[in-house]
């Protein structure tokens, strides 16, 4: 009897470890789920707001390609209507011309009976091809003024601007010491103020890269501190630019860099940077034509003059 005494003790000292292993459990499927409805708020690595401005950027573009096709029919009729007038003027000057002859002396009619018997078919003629070119030009101004209303129709309202690229931070965050500069990468390159004096922009060509004085004074400042790191913003058609313009700085003078691409035309916001953003000294007021030279690289020794 004494030893079932005994085992309902421990019975009862088990509960306790039980509430901790629940607890436990507990906790970690409310982790679980917090993490999965993090994932499900983000679709590719984008937030909701960021999908909606491409959305919105991608439509706009789309406007503004089908307005240009508008233009080009419209300045294709705008042509034929010109050369439509062209016509109708010289014709109405031969018509004119033919009016002349028939009417000039009754002599003149009976000796160029023959003549004016074909001048007076030919002017019947131009009387109903001048009749036909006009109703061919009131068919044309109708098409440009029916142009002219599609164009005003789907022209973008002057408040309704394409909404701005916000630039976030990555999730792991970075550290206080980084000193970050931006170079934004399009039909060519675009380093973001980089020294207080607004940005600057060069070509994208490797020939272009390679040589521009501010581009590799640039790159020649911002090598001088290990913690810095240039983020490239690659736009749509930028990526021959960041080709170009980030295998300079990797390659030649070893400088950390970073991609991110870009979604739509709107304009970079760059605030949430500020704290992070590096400066470096302004470039010469004349710079040298010829490319700055890697890190690393030994100046040229000049030769020494022959005795």
């Amino acid at each position: 009897m004494a030893k079932r005494r005994h085992g309902a003790k421990d019975e009862i000292l088990l509960v306790p470890f039980l509430d901790i292993l629940c607890s436990l459990i507990g906790v970690l499927v409310l982790i679980i789920v917090v993490l999965c409805v993090s994932q499900t708020q983000q679709t590719e690595g984008r937030t909701e707001e960021e999908i909606r401005m491409a959305q919105e950027a991608k439509r706009i573009k789309q406007e503004l390609a089908d307005r240009e096709k508008l233009d080009a029919i419209l300045k294709e009729k705008m042509a034929e209507l010109q050369k439509l007038q062209i016509e109708i003027d010289e014709k109405e000057q031969r018509y004119l011309k033919f009016r002349k002859l028939l009417s000039s002396s009754k002599e003149l009619q009976d000796q160029n009976k023959a003549i004016a018997k074909n001048l007076q078919k030919e002017l019947d003629d131009l009387l109903t091809e001048i009749d036909g070119l006009k109703k061919q030009q009131d068919e044309s101004k109708k098409t440009v003024t029916e142009l002219m209303a599609e164009i005003k129709k789907r022209q973008i309202p002057e408040d309704k601007k394409i909404p701005p690229v916000v630039v976030q931070p990555s999730g792991g965050g970075m550290s206080d010491k980084t000193k970050v500069y931006f170079v934004e990468c399009s039909t060519g390159l675009k380093v973001m103020d980089a020294w207080g004096a607004g940005d600057y922009t060069l070509g994208a060509k490797a020939e272009i890269v390679v040589a521009d004085p501010v581009y590799n004074h640039f790159l020649t400042e911002v090598a001088k501190d290990k913690n810095a790191l240039i983020l490239y913003l690659i736009r749509d058609d930028g990526q021959g630019a960041f080709n170009n313009g980030a295998g300079r700085a990797e390659g030649d003078y070893n400088i950390r860099i970073g991609k991110l691409p870009i979604p739509g035309r709107g304009q970079l916001d760059l605030a949430m940077f500020d704290k992070y953003r590096g400066k470096v000294p302004p470039p010469p007021k004349t710079p040298a034509a010829t490319p700055a030279p890697a890190p690393g690289t030994p100046p040229a020794t000049p030769d020494k003059p022959k005795a």
